[in-house]
């Protein structure tokens, strides 16, 4: 697992979705653009929870691996989604935004989380 440090609070998420997170939220800053994102966290008493951030330019986001007595949270759909849209934004015309708002939910072939939860991403 591995704890997401952003504006003085932190989240504890899986490691393979924090790195992911971090990559495209990296590709969206050298494109200078900002994204929404909502990715699964695992709550202090263990349930699955849900956090939205704000990612862009200006994100100062931290991961750290941390050791956690709960099973890694994994969501293959939503880390593809990230990497997908790293590629996409560090392949993109230089100088170029990225510009498309997209909505997506488990029910349509979008993101979601192992918790059948929704996962909602939105580029600004």
């Amino acid at each position: 697992m591995d704890r997401i440090f952003y504006a003085g609070d932190s989240i504890l998420t899986g490691s393979a979705i924090a790195r992911a997170l971090l990559e495209y939220a990296e590709a969206l800053a050298k494109a200078d653009t900002s994204a929404t994102v909502e990715i699964p966290t695992r709550l202090d008493d263990g349930r699955i929870g849900r956090s939205t951030f704000l990612v862009g330019p200006a994100s100062q986001l931290v991961s750290d691996a941390e050791p956690s007595p709960w099973d890694e949270i994994v969501d293959e759909q939503l880390t593809a989604y990230f990497r997908e849209q790293t590629q996409r934004l560090r392949f993109s015309a230089p100088g170029g935004k990225a510009s498309s708002t997209e909505s997506t939910a488990s029910d349509d072939g979008g993101p979601s989380s192992d918790d059948g939860g929704d996962a909602w991403v939105a580029d600004l």
